[in-house]
């Protein structure tokens, strides 16, 4: 059974103090001057005509401070060597991010032109081979490709996250706009569950949110375009037997929460507790300049007529 996965909402606590509040304009996503976004591959890219293995990392940036990060190789005979799906976040100085998978930190230093990955701490280093398969590791330099990556030799899958709730274990998988959840340990039904997704998955974690002793699994998805607008796709574990859909409020529908919001979410499981905060908009302000400070939401799951819903708990704002 794999490690559990850090709550990503220590992350987010690490770096309030550092994070601004907006979501630069694509054209400019910067980190100090340097353009993250895009394309690094391993050195052995330029051989991949001649058979060489090779490693991709395709970053993308969802907000000033908060990274996508993927990591993908290129695909063996059997399976794909290595693979990695994280939201890093900005340290305090530099261009370095960080992110906290499967207990593991992990450190993304960019340069103008390249890409370290590195453990946290000697021991984390390490143990960046826990991504891979046949002794191949995450660690090292990658170089930015100044044209757009070769993916006819690429592991397909756009998203991949393995998630692990005492003897319950989740497969969330993305291939195109088709995300599946492939669920282990349940005593009745066991089947994949498929769904048609618009916008592109960023994280997927697990947790009891109603403290009935079993999990649920929410899938965070985000809009495409300059808005950035947030949704969940939830399942909770019947005791322990199977799963059915949660419902999640619209926010639009909420008076109390709705003003100012213009997308640009966070999502996070703590505790037992549902969290969603985004940057408040006053009016005038432009969608990457917002002026307002945050508002976080805070759900709790309740049992509805026809499903378990998602409700408004507490709303703060800072």
């Amino acid at each position: 059974m794999l490690k559990k996965i850090v709550t990503a909402f220590i992350l987010i606590a690490t770096v309030i103090a550092c994070k601004t509040n907006s979501k630069p304009d694509p054209a400019v996503q910067k980190a100090n001057n340097i353009v993250v976004t895009g394309n690094y591959v391993t050195s052995d890219y330029q051989f991949r005509n001649e058979g060489y293995d090779w490693m991709a990392v395709k970053v993308k940036q969802l907000t000033d401070s908060v990274l996508q990060v993927s990591i993908r190789s290129r695909v063996d005979i059997k399976k794909p060597t290595c693979t990695f799906d994280a939201m890093a976040y900005k340290m305090v100085a530099g261009n370095v991010f960080n992110a906290t998978v499967e207990g593991f930190g992990v450190y993304f230093t960019f340069e103008a032109d390249s890409l370290v990955i590195s453990g946290e701490t000697e021991q984390d280093n390490e143990m960046l081979g826990y991504f891979c398969s046949g002794g191949a590791s995450l660690a090292g330099v990658y170089h930015k490709l100044p044209e757009p990556l070769d993916t006819a030799q690429i592991d397909k899958v756009i998203f991949r996250k393995a998630l692990d709730y005492n003897q319950f274990a989740f497969f969330v998988e993305v291939y195109g706009k088709t995300v599946t959840i492939q669920p282990l340990g349940l005593l009745v039904d066991n089947s994949i569950i498929e769904n048609q997704i618009e916008g592109t998955v960023v994280n997927a974690e697990v947790g009891d949110l109603n403290i009935d002793g079993f999990p649920e699994v929410l899938v965070y998805l985000q809009s495409d375009g300059s808005g950035s607008y947030g949704s969940v796709l939830g399942y909770s574990v019947n005791n322990g037997k199977s799963m059915s859909s949660i419902n999640m409020p619209n926010i639009a529908d909420n008076k109390e929460a709705n003003p100012g919001y213009m997308g640009h979410d966070e999502f996070a499981i703590v505790e037992s507790t549902f969290n969603q905060r985004f940057p408040v908009f006053n009016p005038g302000d432009s969608n990457a300049s917002p002026t307002g400070g945050m508002r976080q939401i805070q759900y709790k799951l309740i049992d509805g007529e026809a499903m378990r819903q998602l409700v408004v708990d507490k709303i703060v704002e800072y």
